[in-house]
């Protein structure tokens, strides 16, 4: 016999993320894109098409409200990170420089030229890819 399930609020009464979390989030992630080299122009677009002037305050450390959206992007861009990281434990400049080189497993294209794709789904197949070359699947 099947058994209804309870479909899931689509904005839960408690944030995903707490208002200090998706500060230090917001924070480490603008630090990364800056790392990562990044323009303004391509981390906006990463972001999910961030308003120049809200990715002007960002840089100034006033985060503002966070939705679900971003949270997930900030996400993914950590996890990116942390899997760069780990691939490349030793040479940190080589982790930073790999999101603009071109990969073949993308086409010959380079993995911030996936992420500017602007799609959520962008991101994760980045994430996705990382993850399983490292061994975390």
């Amino acid at each position: 016999m099947l058994l209804e399930l309870k479909s899931t609020p689509a904005m839960p009464d408690r944030p995903d993320l707490t208002e200090d979390e998706a500060l230090a989030s917001a924070r480490a992630v603008t630090t990364l894109l800056g790392r990562w080299g990044l323009t303004d122009e391509e981390a906006r677009q990463v972001l999910g098409g961030l308003a120049p002037r809200t990715w002007s305050r960002w840089k100034a450390g006033k985060i503002g409200r966070i939705d679900r959206d971003l949270a997930t992007r900030l996400s993914l861009l950590l996890g990116i990170h942390k899997a760069l990281r780990i691939m490349f434990v030793r040479d940190t400049e080589r982790a930073h420089a790999w999101i603009r080189r071109a990969n073949t497993v993308f086409g010959g294209q380079s993995a911030l030229d996936v992420m500017m794709g602007g799609q959520m789904m962008d991101l994760y197949g980045v994430r996705r890819y990382l993850d399983a070359e490292r061994g975390g699947w």
